[in-house]
């Protein structure tokens, strides 16, 4: 069985191709891409043909990894890896593809290979599936309204209005052009998945930010890059060296 790993993370690739060669099932890693644009690329291309299954990361350096599905017509199935149970995703339970959350665990990766040995040759349902997942993550479906509780009230912030949003410990807090403040009741993870990828961009582990609130962009040691925010913010605010690639094409988009 043929491969390939659309992964970002150099770490958790390495990792998901080790796992795939120890379960001994004759697994191949023919390529690993690392991002929307090297994947467009390289499936478009016509190298892929010979390919039976396609591991997919949800986030992606430079974006949602369905977006890769609006360009290139792709027949393979799709065993997507995500750090987000969102749930959206719950539409592939029951179809000839699958997901798993990250950490990926061995026990539900081998199920997975199973599953797709089962179905093999039976995929005449993953294009609809594909479709409607495109049409679910369209930017009409993004979420427009964060539900704010002060209190006893409970108000809203439209996304649009929200500069940044940063994670401090558990606690997640989004912060507007005015500068006010607001504890959210999400992670910084499940809110980076719920916006439009082309107005907000996650730049480390602790800041997701608007491109409106971004007023400079400073070189930073190690080829990372650090960021001047109106209104600014006490989160960390360099953009981390894996994702530097991704936010400069983000940020020409």
């Amino acid at each position: 069985m043929k491969v390939i790993i659309i992964e970002d993370e150099a770490p958790a690739a390495t990792r998901l191709g080790r796992m795939l060669h120890d379960l001994g099932k004759g697994i191949e890693v023919v390529r690993t891409l690392d991002s929307v644009e090297a994947a467009v690329s390289y499936l478009g291309s016509g190298e892929a043909d010979g390919i039976d299954v396609l591991f997919m990361d949800i986030q992606l350096a430079d974006g949602i990894s369905f977006s890769i599905f609006e360009q290139v017509q792709l027949a393979q199935p799709v065993i997507f890896t995500t750090a987000f149970d969102h749930y959206v995703l719950k539409a592939f339970k029951v179809n000839s593809i699958d997901y798993l959350l990250k950490p990926v665990d061995v026990v539900e990766l081998t199920a997975a290979i199973e599953k797709y040995q089962k179905l093999h040759g039976g995929n005449g349902d993953l294009a609809t599936k594909i479709e409607r997942l495109v049409h679910e993550m369209s930017p009409s479906k993004y979420r427009e309204r964060l539900l704010i509780k002060r209190g006893q009230q409970l108000t809203f912030l439209k996304t649009s209005a929200m500069a940044h949003c940063h994670a401090d410990g558990k606690l997640c807090y989004a912060t507007d052009f005015n500068g006010a403040s607001f504890l959210l009741d999400n992670t910084l993870q499940h809110l980076e998945a719920s916006v439009n990828p082309r107005q907000f961009y996650r730049v480390n582990r602790q800041l997701l930010v608007n491109i409106e609130a971004i007023r400079k962009v400073y070189t930073w040691l190690g080829g990372r890059l650090k960021l001047e925010l109106a209104p600014p913010t006490q989160a960390d605010t360099i953009v981390s060296r894996e994702r530097v690639g991704g936010f400069k094409d983000w940020m020409g988009q």
